[in-house]
């Protein structure tokens, strides 16, 4: 029986396909040869069209499945340089013959290839049997202390957790298989942030497999982000900022401070396609994390996702800061700092020499310049404000330890995993306060250096080079320390 979805093209094309796989021929010998392009896609396009000819109509065909083992050895060297014996059956059989032939032969090679393969791996299946992951965790709930070191939380905050995600995590059950419960989604979630195990090893540790496991720590990631992000990281109002100001002044003895701000380099493997988009000046691949945090070592609010080629230009293309120059913010009015100096001064953020100096933003004086007593005092002061950033970016990575390691996943779920631990770092801090094993952080070079921070030297307008040195003459004489003097 013939065919007619050939068109006389493709006919021609498919002979120069089978030409290929029986002479063995380069496309560049093709190319002289037959006066065709030598791109791969039209080989390509001919081998497509062999297939989509081959599985329709001789794909249950008895003739065709009785060829099959009688030219086990001519399909063998289908695609090898072995031309005697493949011409001559090619010569006996029409085109679409030996397009179903070559097709059924190597769809029964790659079936044989993976005839281990499950549905469902038998040491998978056997998840269920005992119970194992539900006796475990119940076992585990009555040693509070073993439970926090397991998932850096206690467990009433645990339950709090598992009761707002519940619904959002809840799988479906199937005639097939059961779903998997939301408390193991969370447990394994909580395990992957908190260890940085890979799913692979994951896999091997819950018997869930590892593709499964990607899935869902993507869906509870999100979940807590946007279940979360409400409660754990509010807008603040013109109360909230003056509460902030008021903890900065009574810790970091810095009036009208609303909170450090500063960015974090999070290592990622390359992604696929980026070029030098995410190759940041510390030579390593990476996202930017930039956050303001408060005297409680909890973020204020956070921007995820920059390319960490961009480096201290992040903060003017940060939603935070647009809406800080449209107002949006509601940053209390400018109140005096002292009795004796009754100017009103503005409510600042305290950051370091990578970003620029606004009438809202503080930085330091430079280094690279010869400095007087007062402004090395006003640095002092400073650095003391701004180091709860830098605490709270150690704390972070103490706890959720997956960002000890280059996060090997792609830029969406990294960025949803750093989202979901900066809300889980807020969540736990509030309910659960902090641990002795999260100020054990591991040390953090800073994240800008001295040759970038150059071209930030310049000052950004003459009112905010006041205010900073306003600042500056009240930590010398009214807000002065006792100790100061010592470290400058």
């Amino acid at each position: 029986m013939k065919i007619r979805l050939l068109h006389p093209t493709n006919f021609v094309l498919m002979k120069y396909f089978f030409r290929y796989l029986a002479s063995g021929l380069s496309y560049e010998d093709l190319h002289f040869s037959y006066r065709i392009g030598k791109a791969y896609n039209a080989l390509a396009a001919c081998r497509d069209a062999v297939c989509r000819c081959g599985r329709p109509q001789y794909i249950r065909s008895a003739v065709t499945a009785r060829r099959i083992p009688a030219n086990r050895m001519v399909l063998a060297h289908c695609g090898l340089p072995q031309s005697s014996v493949l011409l001559e059956i090619l010569h006996m059989m029409d085109v679409e013959e030996v397009a179903a032939v070559i097709y059924l032969y190597h769809r029964r090679k790659y079936r044989q290839k993976n005839k281990h393969r499950f549905w469902i791996h038998p040491l998978l299946v056997t998840r269920h049997d005992g119970k194992e992951f539900n006796i475990f965790i119940s076992n585990l709930k009555k040693f509070e202390y073993k439970f926090f070191g397991y998932t850096r939380m206690s467990v009433k905050s645990y339950e709090e957790l598992l009761t707002k995600l519940y619904l959002n995590i809840r799988g479906q059950d199937t005639r097939f298989r059961m779903s998997i419960s939301p408390e193991e989604k969370l447990i394994i979630t909580i395990r992957y942030l908190a260890t940085g195990c890979t799913f692979a090893e994951l896999h091997y540790i819950f018997r869930i497999g590892a593709s499964t496991i990607a899935e869902f720590v993507r869906e509870v990631c999100s979940a807590i982000w946007l279940l979360l992000k409400e409660s754990c990281l509010p807008k603040p109002s013109q109360q909230g900022w003056l509460d902030i100001a008021k903890g900065f002044f009574k810790r970091a003895y810095f009036p009208n401070c609303i909170g450090a701000i500063d960015g974090k380099h999070i290592q990622v493997i390359k992604p696929c396609h980026s070029g030098s988009m995410y190759y940041n000046y510390k030579q390593f691949f990476s996202i930017i994390l930039m956050a303001i945090c408060d005297s409680h070592y909890k973020f204020i609010t956070i921007d995820v996702g920059a390319c960490g080629k961009f480096g201290a230009a992040v903060y003017q293309h940060s939603n935070f800061y647009k809406k800080m120059i449209a107002g949006e913010l509601e940053i209390p009015e400018s109140t005096p700092i002292s009795q004796v100096n009754t100017i009103p001064m503005p409510y600042v953020l305290v950051g370091d020499e990578a970003f620029p100096l606004s009438t809202n933003l503080m930085r330091p004086y430079a280094k690279n310049t010869n400095l007087n007593t007062t402004k090395r005092i006003y640095n002092y002061r400073h650095c003391r404000a701004r180091r709860y950033v830098e605490c709270s970016f150690g704390i972070l990575s103490n706890k959720w330890r997956i960002f000890h390691r280059p996060l090997n996943v792609d830029i969406s779920l990294a960025t949803d995993i750093i989202k979901a631990c900066c809300i889980l770092h807020n969540y736990v801090r509030d309910r659960d306060g902090y641990n002795y094993e999260d100020t054990l952080t591991c040390y953090m070079p800073p994240d800008v250096p001295e040759t970038q921070r150059t071209y930030n030297n310049r000052i950004g307008n003459n009112i905010a080079e006041r205010i900073r040195d306003s600042f500056a003459q009240y930590f010398e004489h009214e807000g002065k320390l006792e100790w100061q003097d010592k470290y400058i």
